[in-house]
């Protein structure tokens, strides 16, 4: 997992086993072991690759494609959360996994905005307000 992980980021970023490892303060040959599997980094140097991808350390180590929809891992603070299927009456259940991570429970009250270019967002009431009061604030 985490030599896969590390192959593709570098290979999407355009960077050379080379550029990457003087950027991690490693030798090629060292990023290529990490590559192949044969040895992992320190939890330093992973912070150190992670920053460079702009990704958790965690996702680095341990994200797997399948629950990604087969996609790249993605920048720090955004997800794939897999797919849902729209019920006959519109109706979506929103996955564990990101109702953990934004505090969803039962009985909140959820605004859905949309955009025909971007698509459909969906944002927990309490936050669209605080953060209209802020902008109204602003003014």
């Amino acid at each position: 997992m985490f030599a896969d992980n590390l192959m593709e980021l570098r290979k999407y970023h355009s960077l050379s086993q080379e550029e990457l490892a003087e950027k991690i303060g490693v030798s090629r040959q060292t990023l290529s072991k990490y590559e192949t599997g044969e040895s992992l980094p320190d939890i330093e140097k992973c912070k150190a690759l992670a920053d460079v991808f702009g990704i958790t350390v965690d996702d680095l180590i341990c994200y797997e494609k399948s629950t990604g929809m087969g996609l790249g891992i993605p920048p720090k603070g955004k997800h794939i959360f897999g797919m849902v299927k729209v019920g006959e009456k519109g109706q979506i259940v929103i996955p564990v996994k990101a109702r953990k991570i934004f505090h969803i429970k039962s009985g909140d009250n959820l605004v859905v905005l949309g955009d025909e270019g971007q698509g459909i967002a969906l944002i927990k009431e309490e936050n669209l307000l605080k953060l209209l009061h802020i902008v109204g604030s602003e003014k």
